[in-house]
């Protein structure tokens, strides 16, 4: 949680900068691509074209502010947006949430001309629920011993685009949070989720 929440608050802010006249949001969109794959997420142009109206609309309600109407920024849309598309959970991706005076409305099903689904980022099945409070990095080793179990630490590194020193790390915290295991040995062993 603290990890995506930290994710959109710096994706909120570098778009707030304004470094060019034109095209923000998209530069802010290029880079968290890049600097996400840095992290070990196989994160596509695709999800940020598709949503493109959401993602602007969400920057926005994450840096607007208007006291005198007791409007207050929130990353809330900007986090549901990172969390379908990092963490594989559904959210509702329509402009009209974000809205100041939107008002839900039970069967509220009504077509949108916006595509609001979002591909997901993960692999494979659900990590484990006290996976919650892993970090970015965490979750990308998961992901991949997730889908090769008997991946190496060298290769994890190559993967995610890490020093073999930093997957190590990353490994022995997840071993001490008791979420990963290393079975049969270093050289001909595999990884494995500790179940509870």
């Amino acid at each position: 949680d603290d990890a995506i929440r930290h994710l959109t608050r710096f994706c909120a802010n570098l778009w707030q900068v304004h470094a060019f006249c034109e095209g923000n949001t998209r530069t802010t969109a290029v880079f968290m691509i890049k600097y996400l794959r840095t992290l070990g997420f196989n994160v596509v142009n695709d999800v940020f074209a598709e949503n493109s109206w959401y993602f602007r609309n969400a920057l926005v309600r994450a840096n607007y502010t208007d006291l005198t109407k007791g409007i207050t920024e929130t990353t809330e849309y900007l986090e549901r947006f990172f969390r379908s598309m990092l963490l594989g959970e559904e959210h509702d991706l329509r402009n009209r949430i974000m809205h100041i005076d939107w008002n839900k409305v039970d069967g509220d099903t009504l077509p949108q001309s916006a595509n609001h689904e979002v591909k997901s980022a993960k692999v494979g099945d659900e990590l484990p629920p006290k996976c919650k409070n892993c970090t970015l990095e965490e979750v990308a080793v998961l992901r991949i011993v997730q889908k090769s179990p008997s991946a190496t630490q060298k290769e994890i590194a190559a993967e995610i685009g890490k020093s073999e020193r930093t997957v190590k790390s990353i490994t022995i915290a997840l071993q001490e949070k008791n979420i990963l295991q290393r079975v049969n040995g270093k050289r001909n062993g595999y990884w494995s989720f500790i179940e509870d």
